[in-house]
């Protein structure tokens, strides 16, 4: 028995790759690491067994809430040190038609790469690419190309996750190669990334060939059109000025225009002073004019929008605002060790679009989350001695220009005084649909509009365009060993031309870097409004690495972002009103840190912990509530209904504490009634307290920015809260330009709160009957399906990372 035991041991740790470090790069200097990625490994149809485990997993913590202790994290995460480790027996795959490379999976199918040589770990990478998500590569291959070109009307995942079929043309394939260029200009570190494409693209076609998969041969082409996807998904921001440019109109010709320039400051929020910035640096970005030379006005409800397609219809942008990270530094530690817990939130898959490689090759280790765009490099993940997560920035690397038409024609505009024809791109087909559209010297053009009834074009102009694949650049540095401290994490960050935050840990440092081509305008140009395309106002430079936000352990001991601003000063961009606000859904990452630390001080525990109660909190129960009854205090309800009501809420809210949107016993219904009557009153509370200022122009508005969203990225509570403070006589720093609650009278905006209140009241009770605390929110509804639902599974609302999330500490450093 002893002998067989022994032989059975001896035969799974032969399935087990050498634990035995390689050298300095392949040792694991982590204290504690551990990561999920709901989405799972698999991708194939049939659905595989155990392609929901780590779905489930995920599922498992929200209803914690705030109650996470270590020994959830071990249940709940799974291990993310080299090496299959405890997720053993690992089994290695067979017939691998490369010498020098060896791929064991683990139990939940993550592949442990060890090769012999570099280029081997990177053609590893491509196979397991094509292996693991053979499905959604064809689905995105060309569909992703619409990115790449702006192709106006059409989204990229949007196409991918409807199943459309992008068909390109031979003008669309020559502007994808042009990326070929750019990186070839990028000098040696360029050369290198196209030289890891071709030996990544090897592998994909190797498996291609060995499955005998009727799919063409994949090419460089196919990976920068992903890698475009990746930007237009979550690494651009900006590019709305059209249609607030259009509700400013519909201000000015209301209230005339110094009034309606008050109004849209307040509501665009650029730079709030009160703003909870994740870094107390202060960055200074595209600031707001005080006097405008370089801007153009449309008419009100003149902006109509061009699709490249010949029906006109459009395929909505997918755009996620959900990536969070909470890191504290040693000060704030129980270990003495910095913290981190975070991750990009990029939707729900199957296949999905991240999954896992533990990669162990000569100048090449790293474990993480990857994606097909990167040619054997990690996205989000961890070396040997640090850590690296990212959020979406949403810089303004995206501005809208109104084109002057002349010869009487749409497709001729003027440019630095002459008449130009517009070019044609003929792009493809879209499920046998013509897709075309023009374009002028600043990029395609994506609308039409009127301005003193004179017709003018809209063109976009992305200053990433072309440059997708240098986004390559920085993972390959933070793949390659060439990333050893924030210093040299910086300069790896700045190479990217896409908008993100980075953030970056190891056994002493806490770091933030925020990337993107950033323009600079002309000081006469508002960067929120359309920009005249005449030719004098063009962008004069881009913003240097040195003057991008960046920080290293901050005095704040913590940097704690969810999509708010990294820094004061860094203007919003265009189509981004809710990041810089006074307030915003990262209070309650904050507010959960300090509340659940101990003596000042945190575990993994207590740090996920407060990640995974706001993750299922509402903004409105932990910020807004306390203003409603400070503000309603002393006046009297219309019913007793009504008064049940604000007290229902009050309960929900618990001091602060409270707030959820769980349904722990799963019987389809949110368990607090606080939250059914907050869903039924904010709209209306919404309304009536924005209504004195806005008049007629509150269901324009409602299009640009909604009253509340799950997500709570979005929200008018942000300014109400400022609004409130206001009106109660707080020391306000910053204050709006006007009064919106009743119109400034307390006593009016509490008459018309409180009537909103009582009108939520008598709707409700026609849905659920006339007993407020009766009420429940559908949870049924709110549950998380995988798109594009090829996997039925669906799990509890959460708000938190889906592309991967780390709990993870260092203890050493090579």
């Amino acid at each position: 028995m002893r002998r067989a035991a022994a032989l059975s041991a001896l035969a799974v740790a032969m399935l087990v790759p050498a634990s035995a470090p390689a050298g300095p790069l392949d040792r694991d200097y982590s204290a504690y690491s551990r990561n999920i990625i709901p989405s799972g490994q698999y991708g194939d149809v049939p659905i595989p067994e155990g392609a929901t485990t780590q779905a489930e997993m995920y599922d498992a913590l929200t209803p914690r809430f705030d109650q996470v202790t270590s020994a959830d994290l071990l249940t709940d995460f799974k291990y993310a040190g080299f090496g299959v480790g405890p997720d053993g027996p690992g089994v290695a795959e067979k017939g691998l038609p490369r010498t020098g490379v060896r791929i064991v999976r683990d139990r939940f199918n993550v592949p442990h790469v060890r090769a012999k040589t570099y280029d081997a770990g990177i053609w590893a990478a491509g196979w397991i690419a094509a292996k693991d998500r053979g499905l959604l590569l064809q689905q995105a291959r060309y569909n992703s190309r619409v990115a790449v070109i702006d192709a106006p009307g059409l989204d990229a995942l949007g196409l991918i996750s409807g199943l459309k079929t992008f068909v390109p043309s031979a003008q669309t394939e020559t502007a994808v190669r042009r990326q070929t260029q750019a990186l070839k200009k990028a000098g040696r570190q360029g050369r290198k990334v196209l030289h890891d494409i071709d030996v990544y693209v090897s592998g994909i076609n190797a498996y291609l060939k060995k499955s005998k998969s009727p799919n063409k041969p994949w090419t460089r082409s196919d990976v920068y059109a992903l890698e475009a996807l990746k930007g237009q998904f979550v690494g651009q921001g900006g590019g709305g000025e059209a249609r607030r440019t259009q509700f400013f109109s519909s201000l000015e010709a209301r209230l005339g225009p110094d009034d309606a320039l008050e109004v849209f400051n307040d509501l665009r929020q650029h730079d709030d002073p009160e703003q909870p910035a994740s870094i107390p640096a202060t960055f200074p970005y595209a600031p707001i004019p005080t006097k405008r030379a370089g801007n153009v006005l449309i008419d009100p409800g003149s902006f109509q929008r061009k699709s490249a397609l010949a029906s006109g219809r459009t395929v909505a942008r997918v755009k996620q605002q959900a990536s969070n990270v909470l890191m504290v530094g040693g000060g704030r530690s129980k270990t003495g060790r910095p913290l981190m817990v975070g991750g990009p939130q990029i939707g729900y898959f199957y296949p999905g679009l991240t999954y896992e490689i533990d990669m162990h090759a000569p100048g090449l280790v790293w474990r993480g989350a990857t994606s097909a765009p990167f040619p054997g490099y990690m996205l989000i993940g961890r070396g040997p001695d640090f850590a690296v997560t990212l959020t979406s920035a949403g810089g303004d690397i995206i501005d809208q220009y109104a084109e002057t038409l002349c010869d009487g024609s749409d497709t001729k505009y003027m440019y630095k005084g002459v008449c130009r024809e517009m070019g044609l791109f003929n792009a493809g087909t879209l499920d046998g649909e013509t897709v075309s559209f023009h374009q002028t010297v600043h990029g395609p053009v994506v609308g039409y509009a009127t301005v003193d009834g004179v017709k003018v074009a809209i063109s976009s102009k992305r200053s990433s365009r072309g440059r997708d694949a240098l986004d390559l650049l920085l993972y390959r540095d933070l793949s390659t060993g060439a990333v050893k401290s924030p210093k040299t994490f910086f300069k790896a960050a700045a190479k990217s031309p896409q908008t993100f935050n980075s953030f970056y840990v190891d056994r002493k440092n806490i770091a933030v870097y925020t990337s993107g081509r950033l323009p600079v305008r002309p000081s006469s140009v508002d960067p929120g409004l359309l920009t005249d395309g005449s030719g004098n106002f063009e962008w004069s430079r881009f913003l240097g690495p040195k003057a991008h936000p960046q920080q290293n352990n901050p005095k704040t001991g913590q940097i704690v972002n969810w999509n708010n601003n990294i820094a004061r000063g860094f203007g919003a961009a265009d189509d981004e009103w809710m990041r810089a606000g006074a307030v915003s859904r990262v209070d309650l990452l904050n507010k959960n840190l300090a509340r659940l630390a101990t003596g000042g001080k945190h575990t993994l525990a207590t740090v996920t912990a407060a990640m995974n109660a706001g993750a299922t909190q509402d903004i409105r129960a932990i910020d807004t509530v306390p203003l409603l009854v400070r503000l309603l205090g002393g006046s009297a309800p219309p019913s007793p209904q009504a008064k049940q009501m604000l007290d229902l809420m009050v309960a929900w809210a618990k001091n602060g504490a409270g707030g959820s949107r769980l349904d722990v016993d799963l019987d389809g219904k949110i368990d607090d009634p606080g939250a059914a009557v907050m869903d039924a009153a904010w709209p209306k509370i919404a309304d009536a307290f924005m209504a004195p200022v806005l008049g007629a122009n509150l269901a324009e508005f409602a299009t640009l920015e909604s009253r509340h969203s799950l997500s709570q990225y979005t929200g008018w509570y942000q300014y109400f809260d400022k609004d409130i403070r206001t009106l109660l006589g707080d020391n306000v720093a910053g204050k709006l330009n006007k009064r919106y609650c009743g119109a400034g009278v307390r006593a009016t905006c509490q008459s018309d709160v409180w009537g909103a209140i009582q009108a939520a009241f008598i709707e409700m009770a026609e849905l659920q009957g006339p007993d407020p605390s009766a009420w429940r929110g559908d949870a049924e509804a709110e549950r998380i399906g995988f798109t594009p639902g090829l996997l039925t599974k669906t799990i509890r609302w959460t708000n938190r990372p889906s592309g991967i999330q780390q709990v993870i500490s260092f203890k050493g450093h090579r």
